[in-house]
């Protein structure tokens, strides 16, 4: 359900390559949209296209670059990769000064400060939010067939709902615990479907604030919030395992780490290394659900919780006492741990990727 920009990229141009087969006899039509996909990928330029298209592209390809290459880069490419991915969004500005996931992933070059580059979300929210509400009305109203013109309109507001999940992530990171879970709850009721999966936001700022009826709430929502997925998912039983720690419940907190380690059959390395994963920039990391990627990108923005206290190991008690207690329950994962852990530095050595 995560935001996937190449798949939105090409729902985009899908339904504006439809509505220009409105004017062809059906079997051309049929004809032509079978090739969508072929010229797509291989002639995407000769699709039917606006400025605000050529625009999300550009983005596309930034979010490709900035999300899924650089984190894993090497000190010798990394900086390539910022240098393409920055030049893609100025790019993308310059054709639609309305493209606001440009202007939102470019805040986090130009605004270093996690403080003020939430401030700065929170300021240019309402004119984000007239926009693509404007553009959702228009396609609403639109001659266009029903099923599209709602489909167009989804579209249209996917920009607002990334906006409001990168505030809810950012407040997370500032501490405005408070704000963060408004947000998430705010995102929640914009899109029923949960497509930001901002329920995950939501159990991490429930568990900052030791709202333990409210994370009940939350989890007894779930099937109403997101049917494909039960609340065994990774941050939900972080914020379990965290709730239970900080009320000294340490029977209940090993009970949650068992939950979460049979969701993540895989997933007993990760909790011992707690290797941090930088934040998506175009949205969270598309990554397949219960895979041990997506315990890994739940690690990183648990680390609110995780390193929480004074701790000589510099993960924070909490994470101290996740990573001993996985040892436990899973004594293999500790030489798989330190097998991996050596392989990296052989690899890269002491120097990690650029961030953005």
């Amino acid at each position: 359900m995560a935001h996937d920009a190449r798949k939105e990229d090409y729902q985009r141009l899908g339904l504006r390559f439809i509505r220009q087969l409105d004017r062809e006899d059906s079997g051309i039509a049929m004809k032509a949209f079978a090739g969508f996909g072929q010229r797509f990928s291989t002639d995407r330029d000769s699709l039917p296209q606006t400025d605000s298209d050529r625009a999300f592209h550009l983005v596309s390809k930034a979010a490709d670059l900035i999300d899924y290459q650089l984190p894993f880069a090497d000190a010798t490419h990394a900086g390539e990769l910022v240098v393409q991915g920055k030049r893609l969004l100025l790019e993308a500005t310059a054709l639609d000064p309305d493209c606001f996931d440009a202007r939102r992933m470019l805040s986090s070059t130009e605004i270093p400060s996690i403080t003020a580059r939430y401030e700065f979300l929170c300021e240019e929210e309402p004119g984000v939010k007239a926009a693509c509400e404007a553009a959702r009305d228009e396609a609403l109203a639109s001659d266009d067939e029903p099923e599209r013109a709602v489909a167009a309109g989804d579209l249209a507001m996917r920009p607002y709902l990334r906006w409001i999940a990168s505030m809810a992530e950012l407040a997370l990171i500032c501490g405005r615990n408070r704000q963060s879970v408004e947000l998430a709850r705010r995102l929640i009721a914009l899109d029923p479907t949960d497509i930001s999966d901002a329920r995950f936001t939501l159990a991490l700022g429930l568990a900052k604030l030791e709202d333990e009826a409210a994370l009940d709430e939350l989890e007894h929502a779930y099937p109403s919030i997101y049917a494909g997925r039960g609340a065994n998912d990774a941050w939900m039983l972080l914020a379990r395992i965290a709730l239970a720690f900080k009320k000294h419940k340490h029977v209940v907190a090993r009970e949650a780490l068992a939950r979460l380690l049979r969701a993540y059959p895989t997933g007993a390395v990760a909790l011992i290394r707690q290797n941090e994963l930088p934040d998506g920039e175009f949205a969270r990391l598309s990554v397949q659900p219960y895979s041990e990627d997506e315990l890994v990108v739940a690690l990183s923005e648990s680390v609110v919780l995780l390193q929480e206290g004074n701790d000589p190991t510099g993960r924070g008690i909490l994470g101290t006492w996740i990573a001993e207690n996985t040892a436990v329950l899973r004594p293999s994962a500790v030489d798989e741990a330190r097998r991996l852990e050596e392989q990296i530095q052989a690899q890269f050595g002491q120097q990690g990727g650029e961030q953005f």
